[in-house]
């Protein structure tokens, strides 16, 4: 059965539960544990949305799509490269993604995001799908000019680090196959990305795994896949969406 999963603060309280057509369903106990449907239903107007889960950390990967890499002309690495996205750049559905006090170009990059719903270490490919609650929609925001500046050091954790720059959500999908799903980016009603999932040089099952094997996973933990093509930069007054059928729609504002 598939789910649509949220955060949110209601009457000041922080709360969970399913979009379940266009209201919201409260639940009770613990998103990755027990969790019972409580029969409340709340307007989506009356809750201020939050990221869809709280991790311990957000892993992005990097050179996970083949079109892009052909485009590139990069080979496909051996096994996954990914950086850490520190917790200050995670941002709420709606909110704003703030241009650095660096400068330069920002570029967004439209994926898709693997939720962990169990920990993970040392587990097998095979396994792997036990360990993953859901999906959601990611925007893995990088500050293009500040990636290469010191020819002695790629920046990358800087680069795609700074305050607001992992917006995630609205929602964790559960119960969906992503195999079959297209990540699309729309640039102020333009779409600037339309790929598919299927085009993973690692697949969630596989990443989960090899990831699991360098570090823990843990509930709420999120994997940012990779993108494709289509990568483009942001000007000030844009409004970037994320959108995968099945998910959801992400939509955020550069200032």
């Amino acid at each position: 059965m598939i789910r649509h999963w949220l955060r949110f603060m209601h009457q000041d309280s922080l709360r969970f539960g399913t979009l379940e057509g266009k209201r919201i369903q409260l639940w009770e106990g613990s998103m990755f544990g027990k969790a019972q449907a409580s029969g409340v239903y709340l307007d989506p107007g009356d809750v201020e949305l939050l990221t869809p889960t709280a991790p311990s950390k957000v892993l992005a990967l990097w050179n996970n799509f083949g079109a892009l890499g052909a485009k590139l002309n990069l080979a496909p690495p051996p096994e996954p490269l990914y950086l850490i996205k520190a917790p200050n750049s995670y941002l709420n559905p709606q909110g704003i993604i703030r241009a650095p006090a660096a400068g330069g170009k920002v570029v967004f990059e439209g994926e898709l995001g693997i939720v962990i719903g169990k920990t993970a270490s040392q587990v097998a490919e095979r396994d792997a799908g036990n360990h993953i609650f859901g999906y959601t929609c990611a925007n893995d925001v990088t500050a293009a000019e500040i990636l290469n500046r010191d020819p002695t050091f790629a920046q990358w954790v800087r680069a795609k680090g700074f305050d607001t720059f992992c917006p995630f959500g609205p929602v964790v999908a559960s119960g969906i196959d992503p195999h079959g799903l297209r990540v699309k980016t729309w640039l102020n009603g333009e779409l600037r990305q339309d790929y598919p999932v299927s085009d993973m040089l690692f697949s969630p099952a596989r990443l989960v795994s090899l990831i699991s094997q360098d570090m823990s996973l843990y509930p709420g933990d999120l994997i940012l896949c990779g993108t494709s093509v289509g990568v483009g930069s942001m000007k000030p007054g844009s409004m970037v969406e994320i959108e995968i059928e099945g998910i959801g729609k992400l939509g955020n504002r550069f200032e």
